[in-house]
């Protein structure tokens, strides 16, 4: 009885959305204070800080292509690439800047700012999309866009001074860090937006466009590590600092499976539901940040905060309005879009 009633929870709508948002949940929050520790906290008795960031990219990226590639083989699916090779490697050059700028930013500036700052990447994704997709937006997106910049902005500029960072404090060591999450934004925007264009112009699934952009990915941080001669440097760092090694495969393990659960939520209950689920799971980040590494926030990022989350919250019931009021069907498109935005 009791495996039956077990058995029918799993399979209920509810079940599945319990699933899905403890998955996500974890996942992405295990990977944000796993981020932050690797990059801001110094490990063993000299206080040495890790600075191989290209090496983080190249260790998530072996651990998610083979991960993809078994599950391609798995599900007995080609393996043919199904778009030149050269568009997988543009995509895996932006990602590969996307996340090293993520990674080197938060040598500058804290956690909480760093994820917040994140909600501001629906202008440069609209303006990505109207070079390359040629597509238009009304007034109330770029109103929704504008507020959460705003908000990301009094978050940005108004730190409380005792939330030092491990290279610099000052005011030059801010503005680097906001400098390093331009890139972040620009780049990932471009990512995102060229990585739609390949599943329209393509019959692309989604683990085939894994692969084969985490494979070019490998093979490009490898490149880029051998070539500024942090390659060895790095393992060295790991092998004087072993908990270092933990972190990094816990990391990446981590980065992987979010992948899988972001994919299994917007197949299962649409974009919408997975937005909210991201927005919450960026809150709880924050809030988690603050009390795990004990940074403290002025009432000016207590504003901005809730300028960005009661945008975003208010942006995703108009939305879920509006879908209540038409028939409940998504696109392929828009669910392969979705599933491979970063996380």
């Amino acid at each position: 009885m009791a495996e039956t009633l077990i058995g029918t929870w799993k399979e209920s709508k509810a079940g599945k959305l319990v699933f899905a948002v403890v998955g996500i949940m974890a996942t992405l929050l295990v990977y944000g204070v796993l981020q932050e520790k690797i990059m801001r906290v110094p490990y063993g008795e000299d206080k040495e800080y890790f600075r191989f960031s290209l090496f983080l990219v190249l260790c998530n990226r072996i651990i998610t292509s083979a991960v993809s590639g078994g599950v391609l083989l798995i599900s007995e699916k080609t393996l043919i690439p199904a778009a030149p090779m050269h568009k997988y490697c543009a995509v895996s050059l932006s990602n590969i800047l996307t996340t090293t700028c993520q990674y080197e930013a938060l040598k500058y500036v804290s956690f909480p700012v760093q994820t917040l700052a994140k909600c501001a990447k629906m202008i440069p994704v609209m303006v990505w999309s109207t070079i390359i997709m040629q597509k238009k937006y009304n007034g109330k997106d770029y109103f929704f866009a504008l507020f959460v910049t705003l908000g990301c902005f009094l978050f940005i500029l108004y730190p409380v001074s005792d939330d030092i960072n491990p290279n610099q404090i000052g005011r030059e060591s801010t503005l680097w860090g906001v400098t390093l999450m331009i890139g972040y934004l620009g780049f990932d925007g471009f990512t995102s937006t060229f990585q739609d264009k390949l599943f329209k112009g393509y019959d692309m699934e989604i683990h085939n466009q894994i692969f084969y952009t985490t494979l070019c990915s490998t093979f490009l941080s490898f490149c880029g590590l051998v070539v500024q001669g942090h390659l060895l440097m790095a393992i060295d760092f790991m092998l004087r600092h072993q908990d270092c090694i933990f972190d990094v495969l816990l990391l990446s393990t981590v980065a992987t499976a979010s992948q899988f659960f972001i994919s299994y939520t917007i197949r299962t209950f649409g974009a919408l539901t997975f937005a909210t689920i991201m927005t919450t799971r960026q809150l709880v980040s924050i809030m988690l940040s603050c009390f795990w590494f004990s940074h403290p926030l002025s009432w000016e990022q207590w504003f901005g905060a809730v300028i960005v989350f009661g945008t975003l919250y208010t942006k995703s019931f108009l939305r879920s309005n509006q879908h209540s009021q038409l028939p409940l069907v998504q696109t392929n498109d828009e669910n392969k879009t979705q599933g491979n935005s970063n996380s």
